[in-house]
């Protein structure tokens, strides 16, 4: 008699590497939300001394210098795996579902809870496509905007590497002022997307039972033997 155990196969959806970098980045948009909303309106004060050694201010401002190249480093690695690696060629099969009406309109279904969720040929089905895809261009902008509020702080070094470029998009921006502000959207937006994505996760995790949120931890989901 086949147990139930024996029905089911283990599949790796993440390897080690890809989880890291996932985490990585968690950490860094938890550090980076954190120290830019000091730096926009410091909520905490440092304790009176009489020598000059609070520098409370910069003390984030670093931090969020630190974890913004972290953030920047773990993004272009994973736009590299995206369009490179053989390895997760699915995530960029999910176009091709993206393109699919019926994949859409049997996805919708399933989110709304009258249909089954769709056979997918990549990774995304295209409501979790289009997400990441909104994530990756509020990266790109947070990085622009963010590099160019850097070199007007540090003047050599990498920030004078970058400096002539970084004043040319600042001026295709419209200024230093719509720059941070657009700094700001686009934390915003990613803010909205983490909970988004959470609140997805969690939702496919109970409805799909395939330990689709267990997988960003274990590396594993489980599917039922064809």
């Amino acid at each position: 008699m086949e147990t139930h155990n024996s029905c089911i196969e283990r599949e790796e959806e993440f390897t080690s590497l890809y989880r890291w970098q996932h985490w990585i980045r968690v950490i860094a948009i938890v550090v980076l939300t954190v120290t830019g909303f000091y730096i926009a309106k410091p909520f905490i004060s440092p304790i009176p001394n009489s020598e000059p050694t609070n520098f409370m201010y910069a003390l984030f401002r670093s931090w969020h210098e630190i974890f913004g190249f972290v953030l920047t480093a773990v993004v272009l690695f994973k736009s590299y795996l995206f369009v490179f690696s053989k390895r997760y060629k699915d995530e960029a099969g999910s176009i091709k579902d993206f393109l699919s009406p019926k994949i859409w309109i049997q996805q919708i279904g399933y989110y709304l809870l009258v249909s089954k969720h769709p056979h997918l040929r990549g990774t995304y089905n295209p409501l979790q496509f289009i997400a990441y895809i909104g994530f990756y261009v509020l990266m790109a902008i947070l990085i622009l905007t963010g590099l160019i509020l850097y070199v007007h702080v540090y003047h050599q070094g990498l920030g004078g590497m970058l400096y002539d470029s970084m004043r040319n998009f600042e001026v295709m921006l419209g200024g230093l002022a719509l720059v941070r502000e657009l700094h700001h959207i686009a934390m915003w937006g990613v803010i909205l997307f983490v909970g988004v994505h959470v609140y997805m996760a969690i939702y496919n995790a109970v409805f799909g039972k395939d330990g689709s949120m267990d997988a960003i931890f274990s590396g594993n989901k489980w599917h039922k033997k064809h």
